[in-house]
């Protein structure tokens, strides 16, 4: 759910526009509140971390809660996104579950040594992608303590 009863906002970076829409559909059949933005490549998704450019607007709301990341992407890839988010003290909290079609061994490897909380390898049918995001839904927004997106480390 969230802090204070308020459901977190999930953000996907994916350059394919079908992935993403089939991910929202995903997200609405398996009944979760959560809303979700999306970017399409890793220079978008670190612009809508920073509120910098067309992401502005953004500048007084909470960080997302989830980010969801494909590795495969144009400008910067999701390695170099991932490696970004988890340099910087203020984005480091923040859950990164990659969601990709690479299932190679180095990819694996390489996103949980970047600092990947998961890897999970784009499914193949819209019925799995239903059950993948419901697991997620699941695991990230009811098992698990989250720290508040809201709320920065020099926030005392």
């Amino acid at each position: 759910m969230g802090t204070k009863g308020k459901p977190l906002t999930i953000l996907m970076a994916d350059d394919d526009e079908d992935d993403r829409l089939l991910t929202q559909e995903a997200l609405e059949e398996s009944r979760l509140v959560n809303e979700i933005h999306f970017v399409e490549d890793g220079e978008q998704l670190m612009d809508y971390l920073y509120r910098r450019g067309a992401y502005m607007y953004l500048a007084n709301e909470p960080l997302p809660g989830l980010i969801l990341l494909d590795l495969n992407m144009p400008r910067k890839d999701g390695r170099e996104a991932l490696q970004e988010i988890k340099a910087d003290d203020q984005l480091r909290p923040i859950p990164v579950v990659i969601l990709t079609t690479s299932k190679g061994e180095e990819d694996i490897y390489r996103s949980y040594d970047l600092g990947a909380s998961s890897y999970i390898a784009k499914p193949v049918t819209f019925a799995a992608l239903v059950e993948v995001i419901r697991a997620i839904g699941r695991y990230w927004f009811e098992l698990v303590e989250l720290p508040n997106p809201g709320r920065r480390k020099t926030d005392a």
